[in-house]
């Protein structure tokens, strides 16, 4: 049988049996770690099962468990590197409370840095995203344009219409201090 016809064959053998591997696969991993690394683990095991499709036996959901067993030990000692490279990271470079955005230093007033802040986080996510992008990357509009995967025009126009909003967010903010009481705007829903 020449390779084609091999691959033909593993595929179709492989189709065949994936809908009956599938579940009872989720069901054995979901009952021996958290969601994600459970549907993590079942991509890995079925890429093995499609790989290895020429070895699968006749029945073949206690050799996938077997796969599964294997992928979940491999994601979990990987889990473990990462949490030791993280520790050993956190002790030569202990993490900063937050990451202030380039210009950050240059709000000196605690009343404006809170205000600004609080109007940041007043904003749709889409709109404070757009102006973080704006402001703390220093991107242009053409450049938002490739991150966000629109046109430059419309880069343009949210940009100016987030700038506007961010604008009438800070004023309430400082007319609500004026007035003697903390700003009482929410979160909009726009």
């Amino acid at each position: 049988m020449d390779p084609a016809e091999q691959d033909a064959r593993d595929r179709a053998r492989f189709e065949e049996l994936a809908p009956t591997l599938v579940e009872p696969l989720r069901r054995f991993l979901a009952r021996r770690t958290d969601a994600d690394t459970a549907e993590d683990v079942l991509a890995d095991t079925l890429l093995v099962c499609w790989r290895r499709a020429d070895q699968l036996p006749d029945a073949p959901l206690p050799w996938a468990y077997g796969v599964a067993r294997n992928c979940l030990a491999n994601a979990e000692r990987g889990r473990r590197r990462q949490q030791r490279v993280a520790a050993r990271i956190a002790v030569v470079d202990p993490p900063r409370a937050s990451t202030a955005g380039p210009g950050h230093d240059a709000v000196t007033d605690p009343d404006l840095a809170a205000d600004l802040a609080a109007a940041l986080a007043a904003l749709r996510e889409e709109e404070a995203e757009l102006l973080r992008l704006w402001a703390w990357e220093q991107l242009t509009p053409a450049e938002l344009a490739v991150v966000l995967d629109i046109s430059a025009n419309a880069a343009s126009i949210r940009l100016h219409r987030a700038r506007g909003r961010l604008r009438e967010e800070l004023a309430a903010r400082k007319d609500g201090r004026a007035a003697g009481h903390e700003g009482t705007r929410g979160r909009s829903s726009r």
